[in-house]
């Protein structure tokens, strides 16, 4: 479902310097069909036959990808991968760069290139990744057909996301068979650490903010929930957050009394409640504490996010530490968060003190109206296809994702344009072959009908 309104009221800074904008892209204009004529021109009917006719080769490059290992931190396998599809954008006249990533200690990110000769092209970014989450020690290898109707296939990124890097490159494929490609300036990047970000994380996402910066549109091919027809215009933020507290030692007989005061896990208490009863009815906000220990030793390893303690019933607790995420949908709702969160944090109990430190991590995707638009014309491509209506996918439901580094960049955004299934992150992760096809005659589709303001 749609983000509640009371949610999208507070992106006005994020909307208002977006007309300006949106003013620059128009839905193409077309006929709606009737029982003996199709409501795609010719043009469109040719990029639905040149989708059906790379498909097979399509599938191909998929099973060769999924069976590279490319692990975030097996170096050479992304680069391996991404070197596989330098090739394919070369092929399709795109000038292509790798980032080293040794700054931010991964392997790199693929960018490629390819700008039009034509007055005001529409100016599209398209965001992918070349790293999963199965490293070179993982059982789960290969790409591995499965019986049954319709045609699935198991292999670790199938879906997440190297069947949307896969879709990305059809679509751009049946582009400039059908002659369109040249109206667009596309920049592509596959990120080569999506599933395990390098630091400082401002580095790593440097090159895709400066793709963003002067983009119209920007397209994302995760899986989002796996459903067809489903796409997110909106996801929440993905960060942390580390409380520490200290409080006064002595014999737990003095506990609350003047000079001694409350101790640590009583403070720690006191503020993780506060949290809970000021902030869990926001709507999309959520903070969930995932590690807490105190006692009169504590030693905790932010790392590895596990630690050991001690200390005695009869002894007030010297120390405290917990740490959990935060998730918001949007900046506005970010900061007012951080801003309540830190002010319960302050209100020390007697002889105690805490500090909450915020860690860097994901933005949130805030439901704009630009999105919303977008949503609209690939909702009209996928129905002028006959592939039915697409409808927003609850930000709940979305986890976070590359794109939300330059969602309040770019006019319009739009992701879950990738490969659909099950089982991401798991050894049980499953592609719908079926959706493959359909899902690039969509995005080519709505690529084609981007049109600027400029004749």
């Amino acid at each position: 479902m749609s983000a509640p309104a009371d949610s999208s009221s507070c992106l006005s800074s994020v909307v208002a310097m977006a007309p300006l904008l949106f003013g620059l892209l128009v839905l193409m204009a077309s006929t709606p069909g009737t029982a003996a004529s199709s409501p795609l021109s010719k043009t469109e009917q040719r990029l639905v036959a040149a989708v059906d006719e790379h498909a097979a080769g399509s599938l191909a490059l998929l099973e060769q990808v999924v069976n590279m290992n490319s692990g975030t931190m097996n170096f050479a396998g992304v680069r391996a991968v991404g070197a596989i599809f330098r090739t394919e954008f070369e092929g399709l006249g795109f000038t292509v760069r790798w980032v080293d990533g040794n700054a931010f200690n991964r392997a790199g990110h693929l960018v490629a290139e390819r700008k039009s000769a034509k007055a005001g092209a529409p100016k599209v970014l398209l965001i992918g990744h070349l790293d999963t989450v199965f490293e070179k020690d993982s059982p789960f290898q290969r790409f591995e057909t499965l019986p049954g109707s319709p045609a699935r296939a198991k292999g670790p990124g199938v879906n997440d996301m190297k069947g949307g890097d896969v879709i990305m490159l059809l679509a751009l494929r049946a582009l400039r068979d059908a002659g369109e490609l040249d109206r667009l300036s596309v920049t592509a990047v596959l990120m080569g650490d999506e599933e395990d970000s390098g630091t400082p994380l401002s580095l790593a996402r440097a090159d895709l903010v400066a793709a963003a910066e002067h983009a119209d549109v920007a397209l994302g091919f995760e899986d989002g929930d796996g459903k067809f027809e489903n796409a997110v215009i909106s996801r929440r933020s993905a960060s942390g957050w580390t409380l520490k507290v200290t409080g006064r030692p002595a014999h737990s007989s003095q506990i609350f009394v003047e000079g001694y005061g409350d101790g640590a896990i009583y403070e720690m208490a006191r503020i993780l409640d506060g949290f809970r009863r000021e902030l869990s009815s926001e709507p999309y906000l959520t903070f969930n504490p995932g590690v807490a220990i105190g006692g009169t030793a504590v030693d905790f390893d932010a790392t590895e996010l596990r630690g050991t303690v001690a200390g005695k019933n009869n002894v007030i607790a010297q120390g405290a530490v917990v740490t959990g995420d935060l998730r918001t949908l949007s900046p506005e709702q970010h900061d007012m968060a951080v801003k309540k969160m830190r002010a319960i944090a302050d209100a020390h109990l007697p002889q105690t003190s805490a500090e909450l430190v915020f860690d860097e991590g994901y933005p949130p995707m805030a439901p704009t109206e630009g999105n919303h638009r977008l949503l609209a014309l690939f909702d009209q491509a996928s129905r002028d296809l006959g592939m039915g209506e697409v409808r927003p996918v609850d930000p709940r439901d979305a986890g976070a994702a590359d794109i939300s580094f330059i969602a309040t960049r770019v006019p319009m955004a739009l992701d879950a344009l990738g490969l659909k299934g099950t089982g991401g992150h798991t050894v049980d992760e499953t592609a719908d072959l079926s959706t493959l096809a359909p899902q690039a005659k969509r995005v080519a589709l709505l690529l084609s009908r981007l049109r600027s303001g400029s004749k």
